[in-house]
């Protein structure tokens, strides 16, 4: 089974014994499709998942009432991959570290993929090879993610140094 860190419990919600969940993947809209999530390596059935603000309220078997649910405060949540629904194009983090860093016009490999920074703007690929590099992760330096290719192509710009 292929787990991943999907959350933090900030909180209770209510008096039914439902969980407000910190998301720690792209977005709140993601969290909602987990069917059963795992909290200190127990499995448990989603009854119900819905976005509230920037969080996600669960509901989850077995848990009735507030007092139940306090048992869950600052746990850790964790999601099989495989329940992931992830948009056309969006990719785990974890998928692109180490992916070769191509130039798209040279085809010249100039470093790997050593980390993704979440900035408000956008996503920025951070490359390191001889240099450190930083690539915003936009389409127009974007051009193709291989995932099974182990590599992704970049459109740079005028003036960029390997």
């Amino acid at each position: 089974m292929d787990l991943i860190e999907i959350g933090k419990i900030a909180n209770t919600h209510g008096i039914k014994g439902e969980l407000r969940l910190d998301p720690w993947c792209d977005g709140v809209d993601v969290l909602c499709g987990f069917k059963k999530i795992y909290i200190d390596g127990q499995e448990h059935k989603v009854l119900s998942a819905k976005p509230h603000k920037n969080q996600a309220i669960f509901k989850l078997e077995g848990l009735d009432d507030v007092n139940q649910a306090m048992a869950y405060k600052n746990k850790t949540v964790w999601g099989e991959v495989s329940g992931l629904n992830l948009p056309e194009g969006s990719y785990l983090i974890r998928d692109l570290i180490g992916l070769e860093a191509v130039d798209a016009n040279t085809g010249a490999q100039f470093g790997k993929v050593s980390d993704v920074l979440n900035l408000p703007a956008h996503d920025v690929y951070e490359i390191t090879g001889e240099k450190k590099y930083l690539i915003p992760a936009v389409k127009a330096f974007v051009l193709e993610i291989n995932i099974a290719g182990g590599y992704i192509k970049f459109n740079l710009i005028e003036g960029f140094e390997q």
